[in-house]
C-alpha cells in the first residue's frame, strides 16, 4: 500500500517578515498612482492649422497697486495782527519802522492893531527800520511866513534833526526811547535886516508847532535831545505819554544865551470807530527849564498849553499802510491866546 504525503508549500521570498514588507510597498506603490490619476492634466496647447494665425498670447494681469498717504505737515496758523496803534499828532510814535511823513501845520493869528497873519510850516520825517526794534531818523523843515501889519514876511529851510529810536513792546504796553541832534545850518542866523524876515518866520514856526519843534526853529544852536514815550494800546484804544528834554549849545550868531534848556511834555489819546479810522486827542506842554531870553523878556513866554483833536484815516495799499490825518490845534493860555492862534495840522503819513 503506498502512503501520500503532502509537501508543503515553502515561501519563495524568504521569511514572513520579508512578505509583510514586500506587501507594502505594493500598496503605496498603488496609492501614488491612484493620486497621480486624479490629478487634473495641464491645459491642452492647441496646435494651430495650417495657414491660420496663432491667436495672442493673454495679456500678463496688471499689478494692483496700494496708494499710501503721505502726511503733509500743517503750517501753524498765522499770528494775529497787533492791536491798531493811534498814531499822534506831534508827539513821536512810539514804535519803529520804515516810514516817509509829510506834516504841515497852517497858524491863522493876530497881530496889533486888528491885523492877522500867517504861518506854515512844513516838517518831512524820513525813518528806516533796521531791526525790529532800531531805527534810525532824519527831520528837516522849512518854514513860511505872512506878518501881520509891517512887519517883513519871510521864509526860513530850518535846522535838520538827526537820531535813532528805540523801541519795544511789553504785553500792552509800548516803550521807546529817541536821541537826536540837530544840524545848526538854518537860515536867519545873523539877525541883520537881510535876514529879519527868515528871523521872524523861524519866531512864527515856533508858535505854529506848539513850541514842540523849536530846537529845530533855533538855528543858532547845536541842540541835543533825549525822550521817552510809553504807549497802552489795546482793544482799539491808545493812551500815550512823553516827556523830552532839549539842551541848546550857541554855536552861530552871538545871543544873550550861550546856552538853554527846554523841555516839552504830552499826553495822546485815540480810538478806532472803525477799523479804517480813528479819532485822536492830543494835550501838549512846553516850558523853558531855564531863565533863556524870552522868559526874560517876557514871563509869558516861560510855557504853553495847547490842545489838538482830529480825525485820521487807515488805508492799507499790498504791503504799504497809508494814515492820512487831519487835525485841529488852539492854544490854551498865553502868548498863544493873545494872538488867538488858531492850527490845522494836515498829516501824511507812510508806512512800508
Amino acid at each position: 500500500m503506498r502512503v501520500k504525503t503532502t509537501r508543503r508549500f515553502r515561501n519563495p521570498t524568504g521569511s514572513p517578515t520579508r512578505l509583510a514588507l514586500s506587501a507594502a510597498m505594493l500598496s503605496v506603490a498603488f496609492a501614488g498612482r491612484a493620486i497621480a490619476d486624479e490629478a487634473p492634466a495641464p491645459p491642452a496647447t492647441a496646435v494651430p492649422l495650417p495657414g491660420a494665425t496663432a491667436p495672442a498670447p493673454a495679456p500678463a494681469p496688471t499689478p494692483t497697486v496700494t496708494a499710501v498717504a503721505v502726511a503733509t505737515p500743517v503750517a501753524p496758523p498765522p499770528a494775529p495782527p497787533p492791536p491798531p496803534y493811534s498814531l499822534p499828532w506831534q508827539l513821536r510814535p512810539a514804535t519803529v519802522a520804515t516810514v516817509v511823513r509829510s506834516d504841515s501845520t497852517v497858524a491863522f493869528y493876530d497881530g496889533a492893531n486888528g491885523t492877522s497873519g500867517s504861518t506854515v510850516a512844513t516838517m518831512l520825517l524820513g525813518t528806516y527800520k533796521v531791526s525790529p526794534n532800531l531805527a534810525p531818523l532824519v527831520r528837516m523843515g522849512f518854514v513860511q511866513n505872512t506878518a501881520p501889519g509891517a512887519a517883513p514876511d519871510g521864509q526860513s529851510f530850518i535846522n535838520p534833526l538827526v537820531g535813532v529810536t528805540y523801541a519795544r513792546p511789553a504785553g500792552p504796553i509800548r516803550l521807546a526811547a529817541t536821541i537826536a541832534a540837530t544840524i545848526p545850518v538854518g537860515q536867519g542866523s545873523t539877525g541883520t535886516a537881510a535876514t529879519s524876515g527868515s528871523a521872524g518866520a523861524n519866531a512864527a514856526g515856533i508858535q505854529a508847532r506848539s513850541g514842540m519843534d523849536n530846537a529845530m526853529f533855533a538855528v543858532n544852536y547845536l541842540t541835543f535831545l533825549g525822550g521817552i514815550d510809553a504807549a497802552y494800546v489795546a482793544r482799539g484804544f491808545t493812551a500815550q505819554l512823553e516827556a523830552t528834554v532839549f539842551q541848546l549849545t550857541r554855536v552861530r550868531t552871538s545871543t544873550s544865551d550861550s546856552s538853554r534848556t527846554n523841555g516839552t511834555a504830552g499826553l495822546h489819546l485815540g480810538y478806532f470807530l472803525i477799523p479804517q479810522l480813528s479819532l485822536g486827542g492830543e494835550l501838549r506842554y512846553q516850558r523853558w527849564l531855564s531863565d533863556a531870553a524870552p522868559v526874560k523878556a517876557a514871563a509869558v513866554n516861560r510855557d504853553t498849553v495847547t490842545m489838538a483833536i482830529g480825525p485820521r484815516a487807515h488805508f492799507r495799499m499790498g504791503k504799504t499802510w497809508f494814515r492820512p490825518g487831519i487835525s485841529y490845534s488852539r492854544g490854551l493860555d498865553k502868548p498863544l491866546t493873545t494872538s488867538s492862534y488858531n492850527m490845522v495840522q494836515i498829516d501824511l503819513p507812510f508806512a512800508f
